[in-house]
């Protein structure tokens, strides 16, 4: 294949990755964008196996079909609700295919076009040190995610005395053994850069606690980029470049985005300085001798059916009970009964971006019924009944009225406007963040106490009655 072929068709493979970013960023257009995404993916693959760079297709078919059977396991096996530590999981395997290439390019640069062992341009070892760097920060930094989120690791922060001098230490020590990389092409100075960057992936991330972990999955996707991208250049492979700018890009506005959905800053998330359980503990008011109101699903039922407008507030704890069809079942049934519903999403609800928003589409709930908290907050004022299921910290008033909260200023779904509260939950366990909710103690709320898709499918066998 001629080099202006191939330049071409990398071309239309990133218009084909960018026309995909832009599908994925409506629901109605989400399913066309993946399948752009495929046949960008596909164009790129079938393009670098044409290059006449390629000497031998043994080793890169074997690697395919390993990866491939992983992959095809992987993605019939998994639930929903662990998309989020899959995500995680799979930023690490980027981080850790940059570390590799760049290394392989130090030792083999002329199999790479850039220059001989020893003589290697400045340009070339800059941007093999950047890739690298970031690499090994997203390889360890990913996995600390995926065990927080897994529970293999601790959801409490990790949190001791001289914390942040000692990563803005290492991160000094990558700048001085990134130059002298550049200076001397040491090898030596190579891996002491690696090992490093794989210590400051874990020093990030370790005291950031678990209810930040949306943030942090969507800021190691932005890393994961920017480490293709560097990589893209050490390659010299333009749709390597522009894709991982791609993600980089859109992985950094994102996280901007669920940082102003959280009231953070996002260069705490960027240096690992954020994550509110170590005060939450603190923080957390008991509940004392205070009482609240429960119900039960004929209750909850006698009053939906009677309401004229529902407002469903889903949370992690519907992903968990995966109470996402019981609670369409439920929907459908109300609207069939006059009932106007509506679901709104907080943009950090679950524990990744856009987590409630696929198990809704799993459930086939019309896309016109999701709404975002900017757009349907106004309306709880306005609506008979909230029915929250699973979701705690993001529909906490303490976020509004108490100073000393760990939570206080983030911005929450209102729900305590509504004339009556639903709040399905297992029991009186604080959230995420470690604190009570004081929406539990409000005169309007009603508690549902169980599990949410049992309480889902107990309340549509009322409805049906």
């Amino acid at each position: 294949m001629s080099e202006n072929l191939s330049a071409f068709l990398y071309l239309v493979a990133s218009v084909c990755f960018i026309l995909s970013l832009r599908g994925l960023s409506s629901p109605e257009s989400a399913r066309t964008g993946n399948i752009l995404g495929m046949v960008g993916m596909a164009i790129a693959i079938f393009t670098t196996l044409a290059s006449p760079a390629v000497l031998s297709y043994t080793t890169i078919i074997v690697g395919i079909l390993i990866g491939g059977a992983i992959g095809t396991v992987i993605a019939l096996k998994i639930q929903m609700t662990a998309l989020p530590q899959l995500v995680a999981a799979f930023h690490s395997l980027v981080g850790l295919a940059a570390v590799f290439v760049a290394g392989a390019a130090l030792y083999s640069p002329g199999a790479y076009g850039i220059g001989t062992a020893g003589n290697i341009g400045a340009a070339s070892l800059i941007e093999m040190g950047l890739g690298v760097a970031i690499g090994a920060i997203t390889f360890t930094g990913s996995l600390i995610a995926f065990g927080k989120l897994q529970g293999i690791v601790s959801g409490t922060p990790v949190r001791f005395k001289g914390q942040h001098m000692l990563n803005l230490a290492i991160g000094i020590a990558i700048v001085v053994f990134g130059i002298i990389l550049v200076v001397t092409e040491s090898h030596t100075a190579f891996w002491i850069l690696v090992a490093l960057a794989l210590v400051l992936g874990v020093t990030l991330i370790i005291p950031i606690g678990g209810a930040d972990m949306p943030v942090v999955v969507s800021m190691l996707n932005s890393y994961s980029g920017w480490a293709a991208c560097g990589i893209g250049f050490t390659l010299q492979n333009s749709a390597l470049i522009i894709t991982g700018a791609l993600v980089g890009a859109s992985g950094a506005i994102l996280s901007y985005i669920m940082c102003k959905g959280m009231n953070r800053s996002i260069f705490n998330v960027i240096f690992g300085g954020f994550g509110a359980e170590g005060e939450a503990a603190a923080g957390a008011g008991g509940d004392g001798d205070r009482s609240v109101k429960s119900g039960s699903a004929d209750d909850a039922s006698f009053i939906m059916k009677n309401a004229s407008s529902v407002i469903i507030v889903p949370g992690y704890g519907m992903a968990v009970a995966q109470a996402q069809h019981a609670l369409r079942e439920m929907a459908d049934i109300l609207k069939a009964e006059g009932v106007k519903v509506r679901y709104a999403i907080h943009p950090v609800a679950g524990r990744m971006p856009g987590h409630m928003n696929v198990l809704l589409a799993e459930a086939s709930v019309p896309y016109d019924d999701v709404l975002e908290m900017e757009e349907i907050n106004r309306d709880f004022g306005s609506a008979d009944v909230a029915f929250v299921i699973g979701a705690n910290d993001i529909t906490n008033p303490a976020a509004k009225t108490d100073p000393a909260s760990p939570i206080f200023g983030m911005p929450i779904l209102e729900v305590e406007k509504a004339k009556t509260v639903l709040f399905v939950k297992r029991g009186m366990s604080a959230g995420y963040a470690g604190i009570q909710n004081e929406l539990f103690f409000k005169d309007n709320t009603m508690m549902l106490f169980g599990d949410a898709k049992k309480m889902c499918e107990e309340i549509v066998m009322h409805l049906d009655n």
